[in-house]
């Protein structure tokens, strides 16, 4: 259904159970549940899907190994449970991660760790080797009925070097254990929401779309590409807005101070030589100053992260140069003789941490679990009550969603039909996790089709079992690759752009591909985009050069991406 019908039909018959106000991954996957139960359910984001917090993850699947030393029990190992439901449910897009730790001690931290967990102290102290190595055994224990990854391990410092041997000499051991990553967060947000449409035609989900006001028992929303307003009557409103959380309420008349955020920042960067001292790993470690950073490759890039500042207006939330030169400079505790020019980032990206308000004296003892806060109807500003979703990470979306669904179903009074746990999603449906059985499917689509087989297996690494259908729709018209990008294809990008709710040029570059954050964007990729994705959207000579110069802005403005290489002149092109 196109948008145009969607509010055709909210014209027609403006009530509807649930109106979700916000498209991360918890207003996502809270969609999806309802969805799955047979509630009508509408979602709206004022940008794209998976556009805000959600697209500003450090891409990785984790139980947060630090959270047990504030005492953090239940939420590490409901992460954990969830990490490894992920691997099993998204199995393209959820991959297992060997994941490092740099020891420089063997008893620092020891008497601050029960501190912390006394909530006596929350000033950092470096970690020792006694200090992690409990927490990795509880890591351990959590999910010891699973078995879906390797135990950690402790390394003597020689063996360390001889693995590793540009890592820092200071170090006593290192340390391994296995968390997972996504190369492809936005587009599991995606799939989940084409899931869900695709089970329940009355689940509709509109990008583009804000709230504009509420009151009584009607919600006005405005289409923020006509300006065009339309008007609706919920019974419960699930605000799962983030960082805007408070900023939603009060647009619903609500003053709330749910959400006290910090900003958080990554950059990607160019480097073979420090991709290759990774080894595939992932290096966790804590910075002089006490931030949790880390460094994995992402592809053929590495990822570098993260920050932790508190802010007020997440509006204004951006990647400073201090933040710029504090990650760039942090490679130097782990690697010391790795350099990292300022020439080798291609990308970087910004997003606020929809965390609970605190009085916590550092933003790293602010509690990353997730609570639903409940505004009741009072009869006069609101007649339907509004459930805020507070907190909440990639991790533990699913969980999260399916307390925010139990709740909703109740005030419904519905019964749960559907379950979640072991639901596969988009294109990890039927994967093969073998990797004979992976050829052999490779081997079937390629004979149907006609492809080229590692054609196939590029599209089977980037949309899993989904790249049938993809494949299909390729062998049926002539198809040619992109000059700038030729691992992508014209027909490639014609299926996402009609069957993926693509509205601007920006939501195929940063968030249905990683064309953007890999540093493949020039002015001459953005060109060819957009005149391949003009006719099926629509677009006239005026609107692709409007497109153009957006994304030109956002790139430049918001992810790094010099000016010279994304800016282009039409005319000059002509």
């Amino acid at each position: 259904m196109s948008r145009q019908e969607v509010f055709a039909r909210l014209r027609q018959n403006p009530e509807c159970s649930v109106l979700i106000v916000g498209a991360g991954i918890n207003g996502i996957g809270t969609f999806r549940d309802l969805a799955l139960q047979g509630v009508d359910v509408l979602m709206v984001d004022r940008g794209d899907f998976c556009g805000g917090a959600s697209a500003a993850s450090s891409h990785m699947l984790h139980g947060g190994i630090r959270y047990l030393e504030y005492g953090e029990f239940r939420l590490v190992r409901e992460a954990l449970t969830e990490r490894n439901r992920l691997l099993q449910n998204a199995p393209h897009y959820a991959k297992p991660m060997p994941t490092t730790i740099p020891i420089f001690h063997w008893f620092s931290g020891v008497l601050n760790a029960p501190l912390k967990f006394l909530n006596l102290r929350d000033k950092p102290s470096e970690r020792g080797a006694f200090i992690i190595k409990v927490g990795l055994m509880l890591y351990d224990f959590f999910t010891r009925g699973q078995q879906t990854l390797p135990a950690h391990r402790l390394h003597s410092r020689e063996a360390s070097l001889d693995f590793r041997p540009s890592i820092n000499h200071d170090i006593v051991c290192t340390a391994t254990y296995y968390d997972a990553w996504m190369p492809y967060p936005e587009r599991i947000a995606l799939e989940l929401i084409l899931d869900a449409e695709a089970e329940n035609p009355q689940a509709r989900a509109l990008n583009y779309v804000s709230l504009d006001s509420a009151k009584g028992s009607t919600v006005t929303l405005r289409d923020e590409l006509t300006g065009e307003t339309a008007t609706v009557k919920p019974r419960i409103v699930i605000n799962a807005a983030g960082p805007w959380i408070d900023l939603a309420n009060l647009s619903m008349g609500k003053q709330t101070q749910f959400i006290g955020g910090t900003k958080g920042s990554h950059i990607i960067v160019d480097h073979p030589e420090l991709r290759e001292a990774c080894q595939g790993h992932e290096m966790f470690f804590e910075n002089k100053d006490g931030r949790i950073c880390l460094m994995f490759p992402l592809l053929d890039k590495v990822i570098i992260g993260t920050t932790d500042i508190r802010v007020d207006d997440p509006e204004k939330a951006e990647c400073t140069e201090d933040e710029v030169e504090y990650m760039i400079d942090l490679v130097s505790h782990v690697f010391p003789t790795i350099k990292v020019e300022r020439s080798q980032i291609v990308f970087w990206f910004c997003g606020v941490r929809p965390l609970p308000h605190s009085s916590a004296s550092r933003t790293g003892a602010i509690s990353r679990d997730h609570s639903i806060r409940v505004i009741e109807p009072d009869g006069s500003t609101l007649n339907f009550p509004v459930l805020s979703l507070v907190s909440g990470k990639w991790t533990t979306y699913r969980a999260f969603a399916e307390q925010a669904t139990d709740q909703v179903l109740q005030r419904l009074q519905k019964p749960r039909v559907a379950d979640t746990k072991k639901l596969a999603i988009g294109g990890g449906r039927d994967y093969p996790r073998a990797e004979a059985d992976q050829q052999t499917w490779i081997d079937g689509v390629q004979s149907k089709t006609g492809i080229p087989a590692d054609r196939i297996e590029q599209l089977f690494e980037r949309y899993g079992t989904r790249a049938a259908d993809i494949a299909a729709f390729i062998a049926a018209g002539s198809d040619q690759p992109f000059r700038a990008a030729p691992s992508f294809s014209h027909r490639e990008v014609i299926f996402l752009a009609q069957r993926e709710k693509v509205v601007h040029l920006e939501d195929f570059l940063l968030r249905r591909s990683l064309i953007a954050m890999l540093g493949l964007t020039t002015a001459d990729l953005l060109e060819e985009t957009a005149a391949v994705l003009a006719p099926v959207l629509g677009w006239s000579e005026d609107r692709i050069t409007e497109e153009i110069e957006r994304a030109v802005q956002i790139l430049s403005s918001k992810c790094g991406v010099p000016l010279d290489r994304v800016r282009v002149s039409r005319k000059e092109l002509a």
